[in-house]
């Protein structure tokens, strides 16, 4: 679906959907912008889908409790198990002390 659609469509989804989850909060706009530390026109802007910058994006998305979405849309590259081994080296199995620092300690 959204790969379908403009830049300019994502866009304005995206500011349909935070503008109805600040409806479902209760919050006016001024309300939001005040808890943003934005103005009610960076707000208003992009619920009706004109380009904000992304700090205020994520500043409106904190206001709303949506930052943990991010984690879906941006999760974590994932590491294959072979690269995984490789960043891990060699383990550690047993530490033992050199002949030359037993014979300074006991020496």
């Amino acid at each position: 679906m959204w790969t379908e659609m403009s830049d300019l469509a994502v866009i304005r989804r995206l500011g349909e959907r935070l503008k109805a989850v600040r409806i479902r909060m209760d919050m006016t706009q001024e309300d939001l912008a005040r808890q943003a530390g934005t103005n009610s026109l960076t707000v208003a802007n992009l619920e009706k889908g004109k380009s904000v910058t992304v700090a205020n994006l994520v500043r409106i998305m904190r206001a709303l409790d949506m930052l943990e979405n991010l984690e879906e849309a941006f999760p974590a590259p994932k590491i294959s198990p072979i690269l995984l081994k490789k960043l891990q080296g060699r383990q550690v199995k047993r530490v033992r002390k050199s002949a030359r620092e037993e014979d300074s300690l006991y020496g």
